[in-house]
């Protein structure tokens, strides 16, 4: 398929003497029509086909016990706690999208909002099942929910798997709520042009919208009251899921820096995973007008800022160990430079620190193959930050005859590699069955930028 000459809405507008409502509409309804290409069905195949393997490899692990993880004395939390990790923070980027950059009024975010909000609600739902997956005994964990019961069993409020419980089922009930309320709009424009069994599902969800004023100003009202609930949340998950490591006494971890330092570099994989998707999303299907290099742009201006804020993080660590005088601290942070697990922290520093600097300037953040290189390093970073964080805290704290080296099995690997693939799934399945452009907030955009003379 041949995309369309890239043009702004503005462009349009300025073309045609009304609003180009049946343009905007043909363009991004198109997507979730547009004929099933063997490159969409070989991702999707393969997604399903990892999907299958990971679940295969966990009910094995189930039944052999987590000693086919890799898990080693005195290393207990692995690939699972990490990839978590990874997962959770790749969840932000669509609350601050959504929420934080609506209540700015950032107007760019209007054609990237939608998939990212649905990033969020498949990443926070990807990184809930390495809760249980970590602990082994999944189908135990209504024990970690604080429910009545007539056993007067109740949970440990000191543990961290509590406080990630807590987190990611608040977080997970506010994103989805947040999506749908979005949503709504464009269902019932989907509605209004659909047949067959598509029809049935955006009017059953669509919830009888008819775009009355009444209608607009409640869910306006809606979308200001999430925004503002969303928007603490932001910092709040990731820094819960930081006090897992802060809390402890474990040489690396026990630092008051984690909370702000875990957001940043959140909202850093999060905008990098965001662009990482939707430059081949604007590239197949042709959306160019609606996905412009102004939000490429704007995206690699936050990758570029927050990766200053996670390379002070890095900083800050080392010096602070440095400074601290404390040996074990000192320690820790010369072997993970130059110990058993140098190679996974110069692949951080180097994809996280000095891969994005290439955004200082306009011609890399505007062109796409750049910022899709860029995007992808950055995300392989972060998971080796995490990975560093933990595995080096863990196999080198303050007694040197229990030290130990840890390395992921295959089954760890697997599954890791079936986190992608479910996400990834769930993504593809989205753009087939809902509008990933919010369409309704795209007209909006349109109105306001031919009422301006085409300003952002």
């Amino acid at each position: 398929m041949t995309p369309p000459p890239a043009m702004s809405v503005a462009d349009t507008m300025r073309r045609d003497p009304e609003p180009p409502d049946s343009q905007i509409n043909a363009d991004l309804l198109g997507v979730m029509y547009h004929k099933l290409s063997p490159g969409y069905l070989l991702l999707l195949g393969a997604a399903v086909l990892s999907v299958v393997a990971a679940g295969a490899t966990w009910v094995y692990q189930v039944y052999i016990g987590l000693g086919i993880a890799g898990y080693t004395h005195p290393v207990f939390w692995g690939a699972y706690i990490i990839t978590f990790v990874f997962w959770v923070g790749i969840a932000h980027a669509g609350t601050l999208i959504s929420a934080i950059l609506f209540l700015f009024r950032a107007k760019w975010r209007n054609s990237i909002n939608r998939g990212a909000e649905a990033m969020t609600v498949f990443a926070v739902l990807t990184a809930a099942q390495f809760l249980g997956i970590h602990v082994g005994r999944m189908w135990k964990s209504y024990f970690i929910l604080p429910y009545p019961n007539q056993r007067g069993l109740w949970v440990n409020f000191k543990s961290p798997l509590e406080w990630d419980t807590f987190a990611i089922s608040t977080y997970a009930t506010i994103s989805i709520v947040f999506f749908f309320i979005g949503l709504i709009p464009d269902l019932a424009i989907a509605r209004d042009r659909a047949t067959g069994w598509r029809k049935l599902v955006y009017t059953a969800l669509a919830l009888g919208w008819q775009g009355t004023t009444r209608q607009w100003k409640s869910h306006s009202r809606s979308v200001l009251h999430l925004s503002g609930l969303a928007t603490p949340l932001v910092l709040s998950v990731h820094s819960v899921v930081s006090w897992d490591f802060a809390m402890s006494i474990v040489p690396g971890w026990h630092a008051t820096i984690f909370a702000p330092y875990f957001v940043a570099g959140a909202i850093f994989s999060g905008f990098s995973m965001v662009a990482t998707f939707f430059i081949p999303l604007r590239r197949i299907y042709g959306l160019e007008a609606y996905i412009t290099d102004y939000h490429f742009d704007n995206i690699a201006k936050f990758i570029l800022l927050t990766g200053w804020i996670v390379t002070y993080g890095y900083a800050s660590e080392y010096f602070i160990a440095w400074y601290s005088a404390v040996e074990p601290e000192q320690t820790s942070f010369w072997l993970r430079a130059f110990g058993p697990y140098w190679i996974s922290t110069w692949t951080m520093l180097f994809c996280n620190c000095i891969a994005p600097q290439i955004f200082w300037f306009k011609w890399a953040r505007t062109t796409p193959w750049i910022l899709f290189t860029v995007a992808t390093l950055v995300n392989i970073g972060m998971w080796f930050e995490r990975y560093v964080i933990i595995i080096t805290g863990l196999s080198r704290e303050y007694n040197p005859a229990v030290w130990g080296i840890y390395t992921p099995t295959w089954a760890e690997l697997t599954i890791f590699a079936g986190s992608f693939g479910f996400f990834s799934m769930l993504f593809l399945l989205f753009i087939k069955i809902f509008p990933v452009i919010a369409i309704s907030e795209v007209k909006e955009l349109a109105i306001h930028e031919k009422a301006h003379g085409g300003a952002h």
